[in-house]
């Protein structure tokens, strides 16, 4: 009783505080452990809602829960369409439109069928929670997706389908909803008809004026730069609304048509709008998993049935590979990647959300079966995240659809130096990738046998077609100071500051030439600047690769080769760590250390 008392004073700051320390410290905490992040979300929202009582959303936040959430789906889904750049579309295109066009229909009918005769629902029910299912939970690929390393193609594919079927399957459970309206005589049909193509041509032209007018307003300047992302997130809020008044859940569309439209606006301000919006999807996702965790019932926990789990049995090995690999027949998508399509399909916010407001209009209108459909939803979502957060890298490794696991290293600027360096890394079978504006400079680095990209890292080719995903670290090293600037300082938010490193610049005696501490990447090496790095080069220096071992540890390395330049540390398992004036070599045995070595010691090194 005591518990209880306190547990009644947790009013909505306390509430509101709690969520995000659990939502942001379990995104933390899977990122330490290497653990899918929404696992652990969700088993923080099981414990502090239904297992010990700490925390009811309905009673510490009352009637704005369902706001809070509605909003964060909505913004959750703009971000969605914020990524569909369709120049990015290239090699999915396909697949793709294979997966909306046939997918969604067909994965609608057979999870209504699902429904039905595996979970007892009646038909009413089972086709509106049925259009609902087809959505696979962009915020949830997207972690999974960076955990397990997937290839360029099967990737997009994934994330193309789960963003553009979100809000195809909330309008697929309106266009159900509608027709039980029919059913139970609340309408006629040509009065749901009507509503329901009234509500989808309003959200689409509200989303297509809203993202035209964005785009127009930002490139013209009519908007000051600091007051962006408040007039973007004021407006989405707005159009989200207006869109839900007409029909609701059609405002789900319209925030995505909004996002679309500014992803291919080409807005001079689009990385800014990216990386707030990324900031906050990783703080909504957090939040709206430990709200709807949360809230679920002790008593709709327990009355889960053997049903339940024949439900999410045929849905995961029945009802979507039967979708995929339909949908996919007869296209460009081998086989291989096919099968790993078909057998991940993990559903999230947007499934759970809906699902809730749906079944508390189906019950109202006397289909009272619906009220099993929130702890369905819940045990889908749980079931599918937690299984295909725990197999899809290793279905991947299986399939040869991961990429390469090493952390490899992207080195941006073609020269002597720049190669030398490329093939000692390739030698020690690490990923790596040599990039140049000017073709003649990446010469040296093809006839090594290196993997050269002729363009500017920065150009949206670049953005389009490179993969990065073998990569983990970033070496600005061309001979323009300036560009190796920006590279580091442009690469930093995508691959962390941690990661992205330049050679050094050139000294500067003025302190009007010093740059700021926010601009740039780490410093590489022993603080030589390009030229001199490559009047080493010309002088004769290589590099060398030393294992450092309990009898051969870095002081004795440091004995023989005073001259040497550590520039790298290799480990057993593939990473790697960039060595600099600040960040110098860690005595550890068992590490490989890569050194730029002067003519006469690097016949020493022992590779």
């Amino acid at each position: 009783m005591a518990v209880a008392s306190e547990v009644a004073g947790l009013g909505p700051v306390n509430a509101i505080a709690l969520v995000g320390a659990l939502g942001v410290g379990s995104q933390w905490l899977a990122w330490r452990l290497r653990m899918p992040a929404i696992v652990l979300m969700l088993l923080a929202g099981l414990i502090v809602g239904p297992g010990l009582g700490i925390f009811d959303p309905a009673r510490d936040i009352g009637p704005l829960m369902k706001p809070m959430i509605s909003i964060a789906v909505a913004i959750i889904l703009f971000e969605g369409g914020l990524t569909l750049d369709f120049h990015s579309l290239r090699e999915a295109r396909v697949g793709v439109r294979r997966l909306v066009f046939i997918g969604a229909p067909l994965g609608w009918a057979l999870s209504a069928a699902a429904l039905h005769y595996t979970a007892g629902l009646g038909w009413a029910a089972s086709s509106v929670f049925g259009g609902i299912m087809v959505v696979t939970g962009p915020t949830v690929i997207a972690p999974l997706l960076r955990q397990a390393r997937l290839q360029q193609r099967p990737a997009k594919l994934l994330q193309w389908e789960a963003i553009v079927n979100d809000p195809v399957g909330a309008l697929a459970a309106v266009l159900a909803f509608t027709v039980v309206l029919v059913m139970a005589d609340t309408a006629t049909v040509g009065e749901a008809v009507t509503e329901f193509s009234l509500g989808i041509g309003v959200a689409t032209i509200l989303g297509l004026a809203a993202g035209w007018g964005i785009a127009q307003g930002f490139t013209r300047g009519v908007v000051p730069e600091y007051m962006k992302v408040p007039v973007l997130f004021t407006v989405l809020v707005a159009v989200f609304a207006a869109s839900d008044a007409v029909l609701h859940e059609s405002g789900l569309l319209a925030v995505t048509v909004m996002g679309v439209v500014i992803a291919n606006a080409e807005l001079p301000s689009y990385d800014e709008l990216r990386r707030f919006k990324e900031h906050a999807t990783v703080l909504l996702v957090s939040g709206v998993f430990i709200l709807l965790a949360a809230n679920m019932d002790r008593d709709t926990l327990f009355a889960m049935e053997w049903s339940t789990l024949g439900f999410i049995i045929v849905v995961i090995l029945l009802a979507r590979p039967v979708t995929v690999m339909v949908s996919l027949l007869g296209s460009d998508v081998p086989m291989k990647e096919r099968i790993l399509i078909a057998l991940t399909g993990p559903r999230g916010v947007v499934l759970v959300a809906v699902a809730g407001l749906f079944a508390e209009r189906l019950v109202e209108l006397g289909y009272d079966d619906a009220s099993k459909i929130p702890a369905l939803a819940f045990a889908l979502v749980a079931a599918t995240v937690v299984w295909h957060g725990f197999t899809l890298a290793p279905l991947a490794g299986w399939l040869g659809l991961t990429a390469d696991r090493a952390s490899g290293v992207l080195i941006v600027g073609g020269s002597r130096w720049s190669t030398a360096l490329a093939k000692a890394l390739q030698d020690a079978e690490m990923p790596v990738l040599v990039v140049d504006r000017n073709r003649s400079r990446l010469r040296s680095a093809r006839e090594a046998g290196v993997r050269t990209y002729y363009g500017d890292i920065l150009s949206e080719d670049a953005h389009n077609t490179l993969d990065l995903v073998p990569f983990e670290k970033v070496i600005a090293a061309t001979d323009n100071d300036a560009y190796n600037t920006l590279v580091a300082t442009d690469l930093a938010p995508e691959f962390g500051r941690e990661n992205v490193w330049q050679i050094a610049r050139s000294r500067e005696e003025s302190r009007r030439h010093t740059l700021p501490v926010t601009l740039g990447g780490r410093e590489l090496g022993s603080g030589r600047t390009h030229r001199e790095l490559s009047s080493l080069m010309l002088q004769g220096w290589r590099f060398g690769r030393t294992n450092l071992t309990d009898d051969y540890t870095l002081e004795q390395w440091e004995a023989d080769r005073p001259d040497g330049v550590p520039m790298m540390e290799l480990f057993e398992n593939g990473s790697v760590r960039l060595l600099g004036p600040e960040h110098p070599p860690r005595e550890k045995s068992g590490v490989t250390l890569l050194a730029m070595l002067p003519p006469k010691e690097d016949s020493t090194s022992r590779d």
